[in-house]
């Protein structure tokens, strides 16, 4: 299996198909603090990420829409004090695609990088 975070979004559209179980099941083993959960119907991921501050908080979050924007593939950011939620999911598809795994990986190396 290729190592999710150094992998590139590729453009998805409407239509393009939703990863299968058996697929979800192989790549959250790569993210393994993110949890799969359905809102509304659809399939997504989404983890916690905790921090001393709001300032670091807000960092995490600055870094994560700066490599989002980079790939053009966008999540659901909730700053808060000492956290930040960050859920993926593929709008266009309603549900988990294939990049929605390679950003949690990304979002994950964000953190390392910073320790």
């Amino acid at each position: 299996m290729e190592i999710l975070f150094q992998k590139k979004c590729e453009v998805c559209q409407i239509g393009a198909p939703q990863v299968t179980e058996e697929e979800s099941v192989e790549m959250l083993q790569q993210i393994p603090a993110w949890q799969l959960l359905k809102v509304d119907g659809v399939n997504r991921l989404q983890r916690i990420f905790k921090f001393k501050n709001f300032a670091g908080a807000l960092a995490f979050t600055n870094k994560v829409g700066e490599v989002a924007e980079g790939e053009g593939h966008h999540p659901l950011l909730v700053t808060e004090w000492g956290q930040v939620t960050v859920t993926w999911w593929t709008h266009k598809i309603k549900g988990l695609h294939v990049n929605d795994f390679v950003m949690a990986a990304k979002t994950d190396a964000l953190l390392e990088v910073d320790g």
